[in-house]
């Protein structure tokens, strides 16, 4: 039962991370900043299409961020102390192993050029 609960909290705890992580300069506008600006290059967005877009993901952060804490504080009540710590580091293991992933995904189109 334990165990259960344990990998249902992870399962909804885990993408809130990810989608809540900060970028590479370690918040928000790095982020966003840099996606946004993908986009508005892409897609050729004008001024006031940027600004909105910029808006949108912001209240998204915000929300997800909202989500995740709460999902933490009610994971708090059904989990004791030792389950939470152990939650955290396994959360911790899996954010390192994005983060390797991810800069090995960065490096590769840099080597094909």
């Amino acid at each position: 039962m334990n165990k259960k609960i344990i990998i249902i909290a992870l399962a909804l705890a885990l993408p809130l991370t990810v989608a809540a992580a900060p970028g590479e300069k370690g918040d928000f506008e790095g982020h966003h900043g840099n996606r946004i600006e993908h986009m508005a290059k892409n897609l050729d967005l004008n001024a006031e299409q940027k600004s909105k877009v910029e808006v949108i993901f912001k209240e998204q952060h915000e929300k997800l961020k909202a989500i995740h804490e709460e999902t933490r504080a009610r994971l708090q009540e059904v989990l004791t102390k030792e389950q939470m710590t152990k939650m955290d580091e396994m959360k911790k293991q899996r954010h390192e192993q994005w983060q390797k992933k991810h800069q090995e995904n960065q490096k590769a189109p840099e080597e094909k050029k």
